[in-house]
């Protein structure tokens, strides 16, 4: 039913007509929607909703009543992909949180057991937008990459980070290469746009060469142009009154730099907030730290059934992946174990696991497994569009090793020498040079924890050390080609023996690394 002399048309058939404009707004209850800006409001109060719920709500208020079944919602929002119905199980439940859908008399969305959701709440949709009910104070420009592949396994992550952001104004993003810092950074950072005025704005610091260019690559990304005397001063100026969060990604060959220009927005520009990821922390004033975690995978086991499997975020992605690349994949029972197995190996670092699955069309499942031991030569095959040091495993050690100081290589391939997890007493008996201290030899392992080279669990008295197994495998490819192997091997033969006798270091030597993990 239209009525022309009301800036609304109430929607009473299946669908909403296609011709609107995407500057419509479409209305139910105290909520708007406004496809063209992507936003979900409560009367002018931006809410905050992922983009797949989103996705997910426009699919059901562009048919109101009607039955929109599983199948169309999950071809809808993750086109051309191998998801759970469980994803989509969550992002229902979420979307109806942020409705408060159930309580208060609301009711919007109903589930038909089985079969999909209907969208039950009457609708009203307008040709154009009042431009007098805009949410106050919100242009919500961004230059975040857009994602080509769904998140598996980081929605708590997300989270978390975006929790942190809004308390704190610097959160730097921590783990290995290959872990999706780049990944979660940019979805958190996509959940919060519409909270700041000014913007979100995306910084690849990966191609800069000359750390002096820092501030011009902020200043490139936010499309300023500044006076090239002192780029920082005029860009932080700028920034004074401005409400944005900008994200630094790939600071660790910068970090100096990065540091340096966190430091100063953060002293210049108190609306401004930061989202740094980095292989080690920036160590500036203010600084709070969101280490990432690997995804989880299955305990090394056999017999486990696949969907037992599919619960880990690990196996999700290597079957997603496979997926992709075969055109259709289904884990079954026969596999389940090996496909867990080589999560496992892979110490669920995703970068790792898409390079895996991306070989299963050459080896098979099994013969992949059976070929792990070369790790290196198998876990190839990135994306053409990736970056060099993202399209092999090799290649992303590559670029972490060329970081570290003479020294810290040194330490980095003679602790491969352990095969699991070792402590800092260990580590002092098959390391030191004669020229080096305790302390010294402290002070390089700590280095490598935070540049997440090496694990530390510090829930014991005594941190409990390992390297992960691909960074292993690489490091002992290094000792290997330092010439240092046998030395480092009769040494660490000779630490195996005299185990129950072996000198201990002094007590300063474990204190500094728990004061610095602490």
């Amino acid at each position: 039913m239209i009525d022309n002399g009301q800036k609304f048309v109430e929607i009473a058939g299946p669908h909403i007509d296609p011709s609107l404009p995407k500057e419509c707004e479409i209305c139910f209850a105290a909520f708007r929607l406004l496809p063209g800006q992507r936003l979900l409001l409560e009367g002018n109060t931006p809410l905050r909703i992922g983009s797949r719920a989103f996705d997910i709500l426009m699919a059901l208020v562009e048919r109101p009543g009607a039955l929109v079944s599983k199948a169309e919602l999950m071809a809808r929002v993750w086109p051309d992909t191998f998801v759970e119905p469980a994803n989509l199980t969550v992002h229902i439940a979420a979307l109806r949180r942020t409705l408060s859908d159930g309580r208060g008399g609301n009711r919007f969305l109903v589930n038909i057991p089985g079969r999909g959701y209907r969208f039950v709440a009457p609708i009203k949709v307008s040709a154009e937008l009042d431009p007098t009910a805009q949410p106050a104070n919100v242009e919500h420009a961004h230059n975040l990459p857009a994602a080509v592949t769904r998140l598996i396994g980081r929605e708590e992550a997300v989270a978390n980070l975006s929790a942190q952001l809004s308390r704190e104004r610097l959160v730097t993003v921590i783990g290995p290469g290959g872990i999706g810092k780049t990944s979660v950074a940019v979805a958190a950072a996509e959940e919060l746009i519409q909270h700041h005025r000014h913007g979100v704005w995306f910084v690849d610091l990966a191609p800069i060469c000359n750390s002096l260019l820092v501030p011009n690559a902020v200043i490139s990304a936010l499309g300023l142009e500044i006076p090239p005397e002192n780029p920082l001063a005029g860009l932080i100026a700028i920034l004074r009154d401005k409400q944005m969060l900008v994200v630094l990604d790939n600071c660790e060959h910068v970090v100096a730099a990065a540091a340096n220009l966190a430091a100063g927005i953060l002293g210049g520009a108190p609306g401004v907030r930061i989202l740094a990821t980095s292989r080690e922390p920036l160590r500036t004033k203010g600084e709070r730290i969101c280490r990432l975690a690997p995804l989880e995978s299955p305990p090394t086991t056999t017999g486990i059934s696949a969907e037992d499997a599919l619960r880990f975020p690990a196996v999700q992605l290597f079957v997603e992946r496979i997926a992709a690349a075969l055109g259709e994949f289904s884990l079954s029972d026969v596999d389940s174990s090996a496909v867990a197995n080589i999560c496992q190996r892979l110490d669920g670092i995703p970068l790792a696991i898409e390079f895996a699955a991306a070989r299963v069309d050459s080896f098979g499942i099994g013969g992949l497994a059976a070929r792990l031991d070369d790790r290196l030569r198998v876990l190839t095959n990135g994306s053409r569009n990736a970056s060099p040091r993202q399209q092999t495993m090799r290649a992303t050690l590559d670029w972490s090793y060329g970081l570290l100081t003479e020294f810290e290589q040194i330490v980095l391939r003679r602790l491969a020498i352990f095969p699991g997890d070792f402590t800092l007493r260990a580590a002092g008996s098959i390391i030191p040079d004669d020229a080096r201290s305790n302390n010294q030899l402290a002070e390089q392992v700590t280095e490598l924890i935070a540049k997440s080279l090496v694990a530390a669990d510090v829930g014991d008295a005594e941190p409990r050390l390992r390297l992960l197994q691909t960074t292993r495998a690489y490091a002992l490819a290094k000792l290997t080609e330092s010439g240092e192997y046998d030395a480092i091997a009769r040494r660490y033969a000779a630490y195996l023996a005299r185990m129950p006798m072996r000198d201990f270091l002094p007590e300063s030597y474990t204190t500094l690394v728990s004061t610095r993990l602490n």
